[in-house]
């Protein structure tokens, strides 16, 4: 039976739900753009913007030269601010499991692909972050989910042996990446399946999350 020391979370559809629709609408009414059009900017340099080749501002501006737009300062501020609204919507039963993790004495950790905007809005919004004893944002690093340097990083600093910590992810190959570091490894694609794969799993000690709507 696997002995589990420490648990290191995925942010965004993990500690989060699903994205805000509303915030969405609104980023797309400042650009006053189609859906379509707006879905492919959106997502064109995200990756650049999560490994800190771009900041918040360069990334909305390459975002609005891909739709042929030049944006005003309110209009960047906008759009910053909508999109860790978007981010931002709290997967409750998921954050109540990390206090209970915390009050077992687990250790607990973040390992996100995120922007410094961001990383600065999120951290913000939502106090109950700070209660990691540990936080990887790849664009700090100049790496990204699921290179396997950021990995090393985390187990790194961590200072535990990688099979002893659990991760948790959405992405399939961000949970294989972490799988071939080392680690146990679950993706997490909604709360009930979740918690009875961790179930299934037996892990020695660990407690179990709360069922709850994901």
């Amino acid at each position: 039976m696997a002995v589990i020391r420490a648990v290191l979370f995925d942010y965004g559809l993990v500690l989060s739900g699903p994205p805000d629709p509303a915030a969405w609408e609104q980023m797309r009414a400042v650009l006053e753009v189609d859906e379509a059009s707006f879905y492919a900017a959106y997502w064109r340099p995200r990756p650049a913007y999560d490994r800190g080749a771009l900041d918040g501002r360069s990334y909305w501006r390459a975002v609005a030269e891909e739709l042929e737009r030049s944006l005003r300062e309110d209009e960047f501020a906008l759009l910053l601010e909508y999109d860790v609204e978007l981010w931002t919507q709290p997967n409750q039963p998921m954050i109540d499991w990390v206090a209970a993790l915390k009050s077992a004495a687990f250790v607990t950790g973040v390992c996100s692909n995120m922007g410094d905007a961001m990383e600065d809005g999120i951290l913000r919004r939502c106090p109950w972050m700070s209660s990691f004893d540990h936080h990887t944002f790849s664009h700090r690093l100049k790496m990204v989910k699921p290179e396997a340097a950021i990995y090393q990083h985390v187990i790194r600093e961590l200072g535990l042996p990688a099979e002893e910590i659990l991760f948790i992810d959405d992405r399939k190959e961000n949970v294989e990446a972490a799988e071939a570091a080392g680690m146990q490894a679950i993706q997490y694609l909604d709360h009930a399946g979740f918690v009875d794969e961790l179930r299934d799993e037996n892990f020695d000690g660990l407690p179990l999350p709360a069922a709850g709507a994901e």
